[in-house]
């Protein structure tokens, strides 16, 4: 159950030029960065989810979804890797929230974050 972002990130040039490619791309699971990562840099972490429910057989499609927040330097390279990271998973998925941009207090980094809804096949 979990969803392809980092394989369809990975295939996308614009993520790769300003988030690394392979794997030194920071694009990061469980809604943690490594401790002094270069910026700009992506976490994502399921937030809800629900496997599908058939009568006969087992359910071959786990409805997830996703947060993913965006941490820069500026709040222009914050909104350039979010729009980049959006262009690369929006055919397989579906962005349905645009969440809160911000500046953190203590780090000075700028944050954007949205959710998306994926459906992941087993």
């Amino acid at each position: 159950m979990t969803p392809p972002i980092v394989k369809a990130c990975l295939q996308s040039s614009a993520v790769t030029a300003l988030l690394g490619a392979g794997t030194d791309m920071r694009l990061y699971s469980f809604g943690e960065a490594e401790q002094g990562v270069a910026k700009p840099y992506a976490v994502w972490q399921v937030i809800s989810g629900s496997p599908e429910n058939y009568l006969a057989g087992r359910p071959d499609l786990d409805s997830i979804t996703l947060q993913v927040d965006v941490y820069a330097t500026t709040g222009d390279s914050a909104r350039a890797v979010r729009d980049a990271i959006r262009d690369a998973i929006e055919l397989d998925a579906y962005i349905t929230r645009w969440g809160d941009e911000g500046r953190d207090t203590e780090t000075k980094n700028y944050r954007a974050s949205f959710d998306v809804d994926w459906m992941v096949h087993r």
